[in-house]
């Protein structure tokens, strides 16, 4: 008998995923994959409405919307075929929650009542944490206070499950091949490092009739053109970006595989405050005011990209900023004397660092820095993981960053550049802020902003937009506005 082809559907990978731990990872190119592995109770719409269901079949909420109750579907398994419980959400959040794991997402689970002080170990009894589960099938969830938008966050990706079992028995190691143990559509089958990844279709999950694919395969490239000559040469069925000299010619292909997608992604660069200059509002300011925006998304980017005069992507979550940052290059230099530094003298030599994103925008500038202010900044090419450790522990200048909210609202945002949070890169401290940030209400965002835009730990670059490459043999596909890829009920034609 004849062997049936295979659907396995070829997308470029941009860089090598830190890890595949749920619970561990921060960068849209890990989820991409873990996306395939794994499930939590429920999973984003691609519409952007109400999260649609998980493992949770359904769930109800107490009309003060403190006490969240979750009913998990019996069918749901775990790839080595245990039944996937509300314990394994007690356990995964226990460990979450536990300061050893060190989880850089862990203030995505801090509404639930004591979260946060069996965080920080003032509470060492996990069970007075407003987790239960009554029985197998039912996840109880207690929360602090009502959270707008909870629903959303227990979405995102780090609420992803881990089986604790295989966790505890191969460390580190739990992840590879071989040893991972998921409940999402998909098996990891193959990790070759800066090659490919590639997962198989799994037999188990629960939604088994929702998958049309075999198998997916995620392939390293280091850069658009590498990326878009393999599209071209037909090794590839889905692309992370397209070269922005390549956007003209495909824009006029007839029917045309550019896709071009509006992302609630803020790209800033972070400044590092515990270090001279950088430390001087008025350097922060004039390094701002400095720029030209317009021209970095019309020249430059030109592929959907927007300006960023606000922090805080407009219409995430329904908000509209507020305060606007302005651009004035004669207030910069007047800003950048009165700092010390009259047409950019005796101002150091600074590094602006990347992970090999946005070279052509950090050159324009660079450029405009020298030109306007008469200063000279270095760019330093990094990989991804090193790039991200160098901004955690402050061994950078100016750093390079993209913000994709973990979940659709603007606290998600501006929660992580409060005091001690792990993606505060800036280093930035401002007791002020922190208690604005943490009230939750729509005037007390719009304040928070103003106050992170009037002291700059960061300066918005732009709004980004996502343009790629779909062959015309994939149906189905979608994503959203915070790089959430969907899976289910993606097919491709036999090649």
């Amino acid at each position: 008998m004849t062997p049936q082809p295979e659907h396995v559907l070829r997308i470029s990978q941009r860089n090598e995923p830190a890890t595949l731990d749920p619970q561990l990872a921060t960068l849209p190119d890990d989820f991409f994959i873990i996306r395939t592995l794994g499930e939590g109770l429920v999973t984003p719409n691609p519409t952007g409405g109400t999260p649609l269901p998980g493992v949770a079949a359904h769930w109800e909420s107490s009309s003060d919307r403190l006490t969240w109750t979750f009913h998990l579907d019996p069918a749901a398994r775990w790839s080595n075929g245990d039944p996937v419980v509300a314990r394994d959400f007690v356990a995964s959040i226990r460990r979450v929650l536990t300061p050893a794991t060190a989880a850089p997402k862990a203030p995505l689970f801090f509404p639930i009542r004591h979260a946060v002080a069996y965080y920080q170990g003032t509470l060492t009894d996990f069970s007075m944490v407003g987790v239960s589960a009554p029985d197998p099938h039912t996840l109880i969830l207690q929360l602090e206070r009502a959270t707008p938008n909870f629903l959303q966050l227990v979405a995102s990706g780090p609420w992803i499950p881990v089986h604790v079992a295989t966790v505890s028995r191969f460390g580190v190691e739990w992840t590879r091949p071989g040893h991972f143990v998921g409940n999402g559509p998909f098996l990891l089958t193959d990790w070759s490092p800066h090659q490919h990844i590639t997962v198989r279709r799994s037999a188990r999950f629960h939604q088994a009739a929702t998958i049309q694919l075999d198998g997916i395969q995620f392939r390293a490239f280091d850069n658009g053109d590498t990326e878009e000559r393999a599209f071209r040469a037909g090794q590839l069925d889905v692309t992370m970006a397209v070269p922005s000299t390549k956007l003209d010619p495909y824009r006029d292909e007839v029917p045309s595989p550019l896709r071009i997608a509006a992302l609630h992604e803020t790209r800033y660069l972070a400044l590092n405050t515990s270090r001279a200059p950088l430390n001087d509002v008025r350097v922060r300011r004039a390094l701002s005011l400095a720029l030209d925006r317009a021209a970095l998304t019309g020249k430059v980017l030109k592929a959907g990209q927007q300006p960023a005069y606000s922090f805080i992507p407009p219409g995430l979550g329904g908000y509209q900023p507020g305060v606007q940052l302005k651009e004035n290059a004669d207030a910069a230099r007047r800003l950048l004397a009165e700092a010390g530094f009259p047409v950019g003298k005796d101002f150091p030599k600074l590094e602006l660092s990347t992970w090999g994103a946005g070279t052509a925008v950090l050159e324009a500038v660079q450029q405009r820095w020298r030109q306007e202010l008469g200063i000279e900044v270095a760019l330093r090419q990094r990989e991804a993981r090193t790039h991200l450790a160098a901004l955690i522990t402050g061994d950078y200048d100016l750093g390079f960053v993209t913000a994709i909210p973990d979940y659709a609202s603007p606290v998600d945002l501006l929660m992580r550049l409060t005091t001690d949070h792990a993606e505060n890169y800036p280093h930035w401290r401002n007791p002020a802020y922190d208690s604005l940030v943490y009230l939750e209400d729509p005037s007390a965002q719009t304040k928070a902003e103003a106050m992170l835009l009037d002291q700059l730990p960061v300066i918005p670059l732009y709004f980004n937009a996502k343009s790629f490459l779909l062959r015309p043999t994939v149906h189905g596909w979608q994503e959203d506005a915070l790089w959430t890829r969907y899976y289910q009920n993606v097919s491709l034609d036999v090649r």
